[in-house]
């Protein structure tokens, strides 16, 4: 059978049932074509038959008619076959009085997965109702804050409520059409923040750009939503928009919020001349587009990252955002304004999910402040800002923990020796006393020696990261290495992983300061659940999940969409995962990633991959070679630096990996000095290492015969990460140079190539949507 945890309130919980919106549905739950008539002007006789279909009558793939239906539906339980496993369902039909759970198409409405008690029975607001209450609440609180110069600035919840009104108002004028994209192209900023909602409130899509995307990518995602506006950044993001701008047809104007415009040309505002534009709309236009809108439909688009084919439209509907900021809010018990005002940092890119979730919506539900880091934080200067705003939440991907472990340790390096032995102590009593924690030990007042480690060491590491009102550290979007959690644990700063993807609007999962544990991605948020779909013997299997943060389909895309969702509105995630009996989520990989050898052996790549990197710290990356193989090869990558610029990985080594080949005996500084067995102390090291992780395989398939360093690290701007590995050609190169390379191995003497053929099976592999497709 298949495993389902609920994460309820402490009152027993019944069956979860979905209802439709708990508000005035007074009229058919349809889609709409008409962008000037709101869904109350839709009337239609259930008696009388028409010859004209309406949009939904057209899904495709045996979508049902939407007419509307308020009624209690209980979930149908899981269907058995005669060996007592369950099926997935192949079909999304649904009964024809019902809404659907999903859709494809951006105008349409979706059914809503309420309970009657918990945090899922909480009526559903649309993005307007959840800001006004804000606004009403604590609308003399910062809601904004940025640097001009060297000087913060901010603004109120009052006046952020009425700059997105202005703006929502200039969208009408600029001609702005309801289910139509406003996209979004720049770092962080009030005026992205503005922009999203603005676009929300005037009837249209709020839809992320990624910075990094190309003139063609960016001809894509605006093309596929239909954009009436882009509102970019600078001259250099405008760039990329005019040389597509003959292949957007429904592009009306184009807004640069920053700097000052270096051409005049039709259609191309400041971001003054914009906000001023709207002055002569009436309110009641505005207010009657408002009022037309409802929680289960579309208003927000995050475009996947395309690791599996072209970017894929998520549909996130206003229940999945102001729902899922108060579930989540609720989860990690952020405090509202008027007892004690959470802040934050914004910085990271905003097309995410992860980001708008955290800086937008759920700071927007408590009342909470987003102040905005620079545009080049991640070259370095968000320790300053952190410094300067003291966060009490702080959100970082992997790579950002990593980066500032780094930095610690290097300056932990150049301390004296009485500081380091100091140090040293004061981390083995932190790991202990939080490990303590973690595993639900004593409650007793803290010993002697944490309350002196606190004191010598741990306040002092906070305060220099600007970490020391932060109460809530994350972690998500990928993999952390479990090194990297035991040391902030280990200084007194729990770092908590969370799950979930952008389908899930966010988070899935999420761990708490008391109920947390390494490697596991904690426990399904409240108001959701977990089930892991036809588990094998070890209890893994594909984790799925259900709430009301489950998406609404994919925009354009039935196919997708079906493949995502099933018949009873379970979100299928694509990754594998096993629940222990205290209901921690562990993620073990990715259904499509799995490695079935020639002798047929299904292998998780991911935790042998992950035991590499933990045994070898200068791995980077490792990435596990066997789909139809005798045995295992791995592609590994040596630690280095990134052109802050560009993103791509760079010759010279990290700092810390410098350091740890001084200890291993080797004089390398640059990744060139050891890839293709260059450094024979660095190979002996690292062969040691994997054959450690061999040692403890449960099967000898799961062994590691062949290995090689390449020449450069992964990345996106390379091509290895975040797009199709077929475009990928310098990897390709990199295992083809002469045009085959010798695989160095220690396990076996003899070389082994990796021929052409054998590189294909690189193209199969979808690695690196893992956690959050985001």
């Amino acid at each position: 059978m298949d495993q389902i945890v609920t994460e309820c309130e402490t009152s027993a919980m019944p069956s979860t049932a979905v209802m439709t919106p708990p508000i005035d549905l007074s009229c058919p739950q349809t889609c709409s074509s008409d962008n000037a008539t709101s869904l109350e002007d839709i009337a239609v006789d259930s008696n009388e038959s028409s010859e004209e279909e309406l949009p939904c009558e057209r899904e495709e793939h045996g979508g049902a008619r939407a007419i509307h239906d308020i009624q209690v539906l209980t979930r149908t339980q899981d269907t058995e076959t005669q060996s007592g496993t369950t099926q997935r369902p192949i079909s999304l039909a649904l009964a024809m009085s019902e809404l659907q759970f999903w859709t494809s198409q951006g105008d349409c409405e979706v059914k809503l997965r309420l309970s009657e008690l918990g945090p899922a029975a909480e009526p559903p607001v649309t993005v307007h109702q959840m800001f006004k209450r804000t606004v009403e609440q604590f609308g003399k609180h910062t809601a904004l804050g940025w640097k001009e110069g060297e000087q913060w600035k901010t603004a109120t919840y009052e006046e952020y409520y009425q700059q997105c009104r202005a703006a929502a108002k200039s969208f009408l004028k600029l001609g702005l059409e309801r289910y139509h994209g406003v996209g979004i192209l720049g770092f962080n900023s009030p005026e992205w923040f503005i922009t999203d909602i603005a676009a929300i409130l005037a009837g249209g899509f709020a839809v992320g750009i990624y910075t990094t995307n190309s003139p063609e990518a960016c001809q894509y995602v605006a093309e596929n939503c239909h954009a009436n506006i882009l509102v970019v950044e600078n001259h250099k993001q405008l760039q990329k928009i005019l040389q597509v701008e003959d292949k957007l047809p429904h592009l009306k104007a184009i807004i640069q919020y920053k700097d000052v415009l270096k051409e005049k040309r039709p259609n191309l505002y400041t971001w003054a001349e914009f906000m001023a534009m709207g002055s002569d709309v009436p309110d009641t236009q505005l207010d009657s587009i408002i009022a037309s809108q409802r929680p289960n439909q579309c208003c927000t688009l995050i475009y996947t990252s395309g690791t599996t084919g072209q970017p894929k439209g998520v549909m996130l509907s206003h229940d999945n955002l102001t729902w899922t900021a108060y579930a989540t809010g609720l989860h990690v018990r952020l405090t509202d304004a008027n007892v004690a005002q959470e802040s934050v940092v914004s910085y990271l890119p905003l097309s995410h999910i992860a980001a708008q979730m955290v800086d937008i919506w759920l700071t927007m539900r408590v009342g909470g402040a987003t102040y905005f880091a620079q545009p080049d934080a991640l070259k370095g200067t968000l320790i300053n800002t952190l410094r300067e705003v003291r966060p009490t939440a702080f959100m970082g991907v992997p790579r950002v923990w990593e980066k500032m472990q780094e930095k610690l340790k290097s300056a932990g390096a150049k301390s004296s020796t009485v500081r380091r032995k100091v140090a040293t102590w004061a981390k083995g009593v932190g790991l202990q006393t939080n490990l303590s924690k973690m595993k639900g030990g004593s409650t007793a007042p803290a010993s002697l020696n944490y309350r002196l480690a606190k004191k010598l060491v741990f306040r002092k590491v906070r305060k220099a990261l600007g970490l020391d009102r932060c109460t809530k550290c994350y972690t998500g979007a990928a993999p952390i290495a479990k090194e990297t959690l035991e040391f902030f644990l280990s200084l007194d700063m729990p770092v908590y992983e969370l799950y979930g993807m952008s389908e899930s609007t966010g988070p899935h999962t999420i761990s708490l300061p008391d109920a947390f544990y390494l490697t596991s991605c904690g426990k399904v948020i409240s108001g959701c659940e977990t089930k892991i779909f036809s588990p094998d013997e070890e209890g893994i299997g594909e984790v799925c999940f259900w709430g009301r943060h489950v998406f609404m389909g994919y925009l354009n895309m039935p196919d997708k969409t079906e493949e995502a969702l099933d018949a009873e509105g379970w979100l299928h995630s694509g990754d594998l995962g096993k629940q222990n009996t205290d209901g921690f989520l562990f993620i073990t990989g990715r259904i499509k990633e799995l490695i079935i050898t020639a002798g047929g052996e299904n292998i998780p790549p991911v935790p042998i991959e992950d035991a590499v990197k933990e045994a070898v710290p200068l791995i980077s990356n490792a990435m596990l070679i066997g789909d139809k193989r005798k045995f295992l090869s791995m592609l590994l990558t040596i630690k280095c630096q990134v052109n802050a610029d560009t993103g791509e990985p760079e010759d010279e080594l990290t700092e810390e990996a410098v350091e740890q080949c001084r200890k291993l005996g080797s004089t390398a500084t640059r990744v060139s000095q050891i890839a293709r067995g260059r450094d024979n102390v660095i190979d002996t090291a690292i062969q040691e290492g994997i054959k450690r992780v061999n040692d403890k395989a449960v099967s000898n398939a799961q062994r590691i015969q062949k290995w090689i360093v390449l020449e450069r690290d992964f990345s996106i701007p390379g091509g290895e990460l975040g797009t199709l590995w077929p475009h990928c050609d310098h990897v390709i190169e990199n295992c083809m140079a002469f045009p085959t390379t010798l695989v160095t191995s220690y396990l076996d003497k003899k070389s082994c190539e990796i021929n052409e053929a054998e590189s294909s099976e690189l193209a199969n592999v979808d690695k690196y949507e893992y956690y959050w497709n985001i």
